[in-house]
């Protein structure tokens, strides 16, 4: 029974993706165990681009299931008509560039149209936490409670970026007041984070409970009127609609949903060849990220346990994944961030705009020992080698050091970190494109000086290192 976790490594949009493509080529079932639509991963085979949320990128292999475990929140309906506070009329200028993230409906849609029998190979647990338009409502007025303290970890708009931290880059430049002040229009929000709390309050609504109406009619009334008395008239949500909108889709959903301890109890004794798709990061994690700064699950391998009810005796793999830089979604500590021509070189070769043809950025660094230090990951792959083909020389952060003394990992305190000092080492480029190649030794010998400096520092050796979007332009090392 061979399970392969893979595991994002750094902020998010590592590349988890690509690398679970590859590995679904040969898998029969593929799960996603923790949160919910509020990241992505975008698969480019024979090049289309297909892009993912919600749903498991082990859909593109025809023959492969796939799995929404219990930890993951469920966003059914994508916007709810009733949500103009959240979503005003003046957002209708800006949607193409807004692109939300889709719900559960509208992303099988989309895939549909290059994929096959897509709905007959998706399979949801009884157990995941709906994400509700309420829940949409309640973020919005959340985060105008805390002001300036907002975290905004994947809120649209909050972007910047750091510089060279040992093993990534981060990118994100345009500040959240910059993006209200386009016509007054709110941040779109994902809103895992109002599901998360209600589901650990206890008082949230369960895959379960929407095939029993009445039941589900009484939680959701429960749970509005708790809100309604915290924020009074500034709650602006259409209970009736939302009611309405389950009765419309309830039976379609049906269709979907399985006992999910069951249905991956019986994967586990089958034999099957089983790959997990990580979401967000180990620096998003709610434990052991860069906290508050994080989203609202687990993301290392204990979220992937108990996500998916897994036998950890049956997890055979589990991969961190890396970029060759850093990129971070969204506010929060990126101590190496770089605003200026590094950050903005690296935000241009490797693209790392929040959404396609949109003006707002991830924020961008090179790479940090101090992250990949938290972790003893069993393997390591490096993508997007091949944006730093044309850098003269690579900054790599080797250790933060405070009154001289040299931090062991990276602080809960987050004032430590703000005070500390970047120690860097730099490194020869290699000017030469690698996009091209495909064994190790096709790679620019600097290149290669620079992967096996990273390993040094990891202590782990880099099997797969990436050169390009496709699914070709992956090296394997023996």
């Amino acid at each position: 029974m061979p399970i392969t976790v893979i595991l994002g490594a750094q902020w998010g949009d590592e590349g988890k993706g690509k690398l679970v493509d590859g590995q679904c080529q040969e898998a029969q079932l593929c799960a996603r165990a923790a949160g919910g639509h509020n990241a992505g991963h975008l698969v480019r085979v024979n090049g289309v681009s297909y892009s993912f949320h919600l749903l498991p990128s082990g859909l593109i292999n025809p023959r492969c299931m796939n799995f929404i475990g219990s930890g993951v929140v469920f966003h059914v309906i994508l916007l709810a008509s009733g949500l103009a506070h959240a979503f005003n009329r003046t957002c209708q200028k800006i949607l193409t560039l807004l692109s939300p993230s889709p719900s559960f409906f509208s992303e099988l849609k989309e895939l549909e149209k290059n994929l096959t029998a897509v709905h007959d190979r998706i399979f949801v647990s009884d157990r995941v936490n709906i994400l509700l338009d309420l829940h949409i409502a309640v973020d919005g007025l959340e985060e105008e409670e805390l002001g300036d303290a907002a975290i905004g970890t994947t809120r649209r708009g909050m972007l910047t970026l750091e510089l060279h931290d040992e093993l990534f880059f981060s990118a994100f430049i345009m500040s959240s007041q910059t993006f209200s002040n386009l016509d007054g229009v709110e941040n779109p929000r994902h809103c895992i984070g109002p599901c998360y709390q209600t589901s650990r309050a206890r008082t949230g609504i369960k895959m379960s409970d929407v095939f029993n109406p009445e039941v589900f009619e009484q939680k959701l009334r429960r749970l509005a009127d708790g809100f309604q008395k915290r924020f009074g008239e500034l709650l602006k949500y259409d209970i009736d609609a939302e009611l309405a909108r389950f009765d419309e889709y309830r039976q379609t959903l049906s269709k979907y949903v399985v006992d999910g301890v069951a249905f991956m109890k019986s994967a586990q004794e089958s034999n099957m060849k089983i790959v997990v798709e990580g979401a967000n990061a180990l620096m998003l994690d709610v434990d052991y990220g860069s906290y508050p700064f994080v989203t609202s699950s687990s993301t290392t391998l204990a979220g992937i346990v108990g996500g998916l009810a897994l036998n950890p005796k049956n997890i055979t793999e589990t991969v961190g994944v890396v970029k060759a830089y850093t990129t971070r979604v969204g506010a929060g500590a990126f101590k190496t961030e770089d605003t200026e021509e590094i950050g903005t070189k690296l935000q241009e070769i490797g693209r790392e705009w929040v959404r396609p043809h949109a003006p707002w950025r991830f924020r961008a660094s090179t790479a940090d020992k101090i992250y990949l230090g938290n972790v003893d990951w069993p393997q390591t792959p490096m993508r997007m080698l091949d944006v730093l083909d044309t850098f003269e020389t690579i900054k790599i952060a080797i250790a933060y050091k405070i009154d001289g003394e040299e931090l062991d990992s990276y602080p809960a305190d987050l004032d430590i970190l703000n005070r500390a000092d970047v120690v860097y080492h730099e490194m020869p480029g290699w000017q030469k494109p690698t996009t091209n190649a495909r064994t190790y030794y096709d790679l620019p010998r600097a290149a290669r000086e620079y992967v096996e400096y990273i390993e040094k520092f990891v202590g782990v050796k880099i099997k797969y290192i990436g050169t390009g979007p496709d699914r070709e332009a992956m090296i394997q090392r023996a």
